[in-house]
């Protein structure tokens, strides 16, 4: 068993209640959200849990919670039906009696009202808290929280499923609460960076030294194809984290070069789109494996129009022949997925378009058409910009991650090429 120590720091602990969510039928925004407003509040969390509605599997849970975390924090099962256990379990758990309140009767009753209901026998559940707790407020729904402390040093909070009651109870009242025990005097403040075209074990080597700091910490993680390196601070602001995070950021910038691109909401789409709007240039793209994934990336940002005129998806050989001005003969010989098919689709993107740039993807993204010469994963790139030069390069994306990530990663790859071009021209 875990023993939390005197004079540890104060933990939290998140324990969403739900078996909707162990089945996956409901994402768990909640945890989230909470995560999120901990650290806005300098409160560290090391666990998190997902419980379903089983009240001897709740109690365990809360046996294991309460010897490593001081302040718990409930969210779901607090509705009318049977399987609403949260309550239930906290009072049985620490030996206390439900008492039923009054004045959370008459609010569930006036709700109803308003609403030109009735309400039911089964709501007089939601008005029981554990004798010595607080009501925790609910603006919004029925189903109030709990702020309780059912023995010195632990602090339980309690909150419905339903994410905007949730988020509303934890503004408007938990936080207030928590400032006035003494939380939120520091902060902890994160950023950021962003990687492509660099594995993440490669980059977690050259910057592995600064993994190893407390204050700012440096965490690296992969998502999608990209890298990304968490720096994160504890301070009494967030404009004294941003002064610790600094030097970090800059060190961590030196070490990524090319391959860094952005930072925390930064993508890939955002930092072409700023290049290419500095330099006054236009970009179009022709499109075969990836369908227009590449050209809806690029539409997404809002104000693209600005650089991007649009694109051809060209996903028939016809359609390479008689919009792109690819040759027959080179599709004949060298087959669509090949460099000199990808540079013609580049070349004649642009050229019809009347672009800067044009930025083009063929490749093979599966599950078949595959072939030992010309595997599944395998993907060229043609690249063409308005000095009549045009270059094309080939990637071999790992087959077994399946043909949405194969075809999301040659989008990411195709702008991350032109993101180093317009760098290395500068």
């Amino acid at each position: 068993m875990f023993a939390l120590l005197r004079g540890e720091e104060m933990t939290a602990e998140i324990i969403c209640v739900g078996t909707e969510l162990l089945l996956g039928d409901i994402l768990n925004l909640n945890a989230q959200f909470l995560a999120q407003q901990l650290a806005q509040l300098g409160i560290p969390h090391y666990y998190q849990t997902v419980v379903g509605d089983n009240q001897i599997r709740l109690k365990h849970v809360i046996e294991v919670a309460i010897q490593r975390s001081s302040v718990l924090i409930f969210t779901g099962g607090l509705g009318p039906t049977p399987d609403d256990l949260t309550t239930e379990a906290l009072a049985s758990f620490f030996g206390v009696p439900l008492v039923e309140q009054a004045e959370i009767l008459e609010d569930i009753a006036f709700k109803y009202a308003q609403r030109g209901r009735e309400m039911t026998l089964s709501n007089r559940k939601q008005a029981l808290i554990p004798e010595g707790a607080a009501i925790l407020p609910n603006p919004e729904g029925t189903a109030p929280g709990i702020i309780w402390q059912p023995r010195a040093g632990l602090t339980i909070l309690t909150f419905p499923g339903v994410p905007t009651e949730m988020q509303r109870m934890w503004q408007e009242t938990a936080v207030p609460y928590l400032k006035n025990q003494g939380f939120g005097k520091e902060i902890i403040y994160s950023r950021t960076l962003r990687f492509w075209g660099i594995s993440e074990s490669a980059l977690a080597e050259k910057v592995a030294p600064l993994l190893q700091q407390s204050n700012p910490t440096v965490a690296s993680y992969a998502n999608l194809g990209e890298v990304q390196l968490r720096v994160s601070a504890r301070a009494e602001s967030q404009a004294a984290a941003e002064q610790l995070i600094a030097p970090i950021e800059a060190t961590l910038q030196r070490i990524g070069g090319l391959d860094y691109y952005g930072r925390d909401q930064d993508t890939l789409v955002s930092a072409v789109g700023q290049l290419l709007l500095a330099a006054g240039e236009t970009l179009s793209v022709a499109e075969s494996c990836t369908g227009g994934g590449l050209g809806q990336m690029l539409t997404d940002v809002a104000g693209s129009s600005r650089y991007f005129f649009g694109g051809v998806i060209a996903y028939d050989n016809q359609v390479k022949i008689s919009q792109l001005g690819v040759n027959q003969s080179d599709l004949d010989q060298l087959g669509a997925v090949s460099h000199k098919v990808a540079q013609e689709m580049a070349t004649g993107v642009r050229s019809r378009l009347l672009t800067t740039w044009g930025l083009s993807i063929t490749g093979i993204a599966g599950p078949d058409g595959g072939t030992d010469a010309k595997p599944v994963g395998l993907v060229y790139i043609g690249l063409a910009w308005s000095n009549g030069e045009v270059e094309s390069f080939e990637y071999r994306f790992n087959q077994a991650r399946g043909r949405a990530l194969i075809r999301h990663e040659s989008a990411c790859s195709a702008l991350d090429l032109l993101r180093r071009k317009l760098l290395n021209r500068v």
